[in-house]
């Protein structure tokens, strides 16, 4: 069962990295820091950052970096879309089990397609422009390899951003759930929680409702 705990040592804390011009306040975002809330880690909560993210992919792998750190080296990685395209770079540098949640593959060749598109954050206000830069700094973060047993791959077969057969072949050999109908947002998330907590050696009994969400307080 995939919602049983795994081997591995219990973690000490959960990195969340949302999408692309997503926020810290996205839903799935409110819901981990919600479900680290239930779970008693030696008479505390499981401690959850959820940062609010760069939208220069190397500005925020070094925003993740740092926080990873704060957090310690045994920490479980769950990361949404671009998200989970850091979530992998970080793994696969420090050898550490993450959930990946419709991730992006290759991203710099779909920024590509971006080049000159202005965007607005939805939860910061911020604007900018997709420059050369964005796809060369993820060129440049790519791993080279992904080693498949540190994963934990959630899928929606009905993405309609990413294309789910590029994500089950980039991460084959890897735990992997398929949510048949499921969007790129993944909103059946609240389901999963208890499997993507197993994940990091934990067990979630209570899922937290959409009241519990919406009174977590920010992580940062």
């Amino acid at each position: 069962m995939l919602s049983q705990p795994s081997a591995t040592s219990p973690v000490d804390g959960v990195l969340y990295l949302h999408g692309f011009n997503s926020g810290s306040e996205s839903p799935k975002a409110r819901l981990m820091r919600a479900a680290c809330a239930r779970i008693n880690h030696f008479g505390r909560p499981l401690a959850c950052l959820t940062p609010q993210l760069p939208h220069h992919p190397q500005a925020a792998y070094e925003m993740a970096e740092r926080l990873l750190h704060s957090l310690g080296e045994n920490t479980l990685l769950v990361g949404s879309s671009m998200g989970g395209f850091l979530v992998t770079c970080l793994a696969e540098r420090f050898a550490l089990p993450a959930v990946v949640i419709n991730p992006a593959v290759e991203p710099a060749r779909l920024v590509d397609q971006w080049q000159g598109m202005a965007f607005v954050n939805d939860y910061t206000g911020e604007r900018f422009v997709i420059e050369a830069s964005h796809r060369d700094e993820l060129k440049a973060l790519t791993p080279g390899r992904l080693t498949p047993q540190r994963y934990l791959l959630l899928l929606g077969t009905a993405d309609e951003t990413l294309d789910c057969r590029d994500a089950f072949q980039a991460y084959a050999g890897c735990r992997t759930l398929i949510l048949p109908g499921g969007d790129h947002g993944f909103s059946w998330l609240r389901d999963f929680l208890p499997a993507v907590l197993a994940h990091g050696g934990h067990r979630l009994d209570n899922v937290p409702s959409a009241v519990d969400e919406a009174a977590v307080t920010r992580s940062l």
